[in-house]
């Protein structure tokens, strides 16, 4: 039940019919009721739901590399949900608490420089080694584009990346692991920006691990955190 204070004409506390009134710094407002909420549970918003979940599981721990990767995004939106619409279109499989990302399709930088080639990677001693044959001069390909190398860690949903990583004439780059990840399943990328940072490649997926399964079918996994980390 509402109560005024100063008369009919008078501001009041409370809620009076789908009217709740109510003052900040002396001074008194209303406002109506909101609508009634329903958590709606159809089968397809579970299944979107789900899908959305993965996706930003992924993409949340990687927005500094995103904004690099993804500058050419439409006017209007941004380089992270420029991503997002793109991976949940192309890399997401599954419904609900199935839904799993294809790290293989999942592009983090979409433009129109020259790839390099012959792109490969090598684990070793708790690092990374990045290599690719210099093809500067192929097209819009130069010696100074400069290499952006990540890898993401599928069971703690954390990242190592280093957007500055060497040129394209070096033909090799290394990132230094996190003691803490041991041997779990990484998702790895290779990509390039202009020295001028005008233009990006899109991202090669070098290496992508089959996440393994304790006995009880659950990824083998002690943290969830989710947090990224800049190399």
């Amino acid at each position: 039940m509402g109560t005024i204070t100063k008369g009919i004409l008078g501001g009041f506390s409370g809620k009076v019919g789908t009217v709740i009134g109510s003052s900040w710094n002396s001074i008194s407002y209303m406002r109506s009721l909101a609508d009634g909420y329903t958590d709606a549970k159809t089968e397809k918003q579970v299944c979107q739901r789900g899908r959305f979940a993965e996706a930003v599981r992924f993409l949340k721990t990687i927005t500094p590399y995103l904004r690099i990767g993804y500058k050419e995004h439409p006017a209007g939106q941004s380089a992270y949900s420029s991503a997002m619409s793109y991976v949940l279109k192309n890399a997401v499989e599954g419904c609900g608490a199935d839904a799993t990302v294809d790290f293989q399709k999942a592009m983090i930088s979409r433009g129109g420089l020259v790839v390099p080639g012959d792109a490969a990677v090598e684990a070793a001693a708790g690092k990374l080694t990045f290599t690719w044959t210099d093809n500067s001069g192929n097209g819009n390909a130069a010696a100074d584009d400069v290499a952006m190398v990540l890898a993401y860690n599928k069971v703690k949903a954390e990242a190592v990346y280093d957007l500055e990583a060497g040129t394209r004439a070096d033909g090799t780059a290394e990132l230094t692991l996190p003691g803490s990840w041991g041997d779990e399943a990484l998702a790895v990328y290779l990509s390039f920006r202009s020295a001028q940072g005008q233009s990006v490649s899109n991202s090669l997926c070098l290496q992508d691990d089959e996440v393994a399964s304790s006995p009880g079918g659950e990824e083998d996994s002690d943290d969830d955190s989710g947090q990224g980390t800049f190399g």
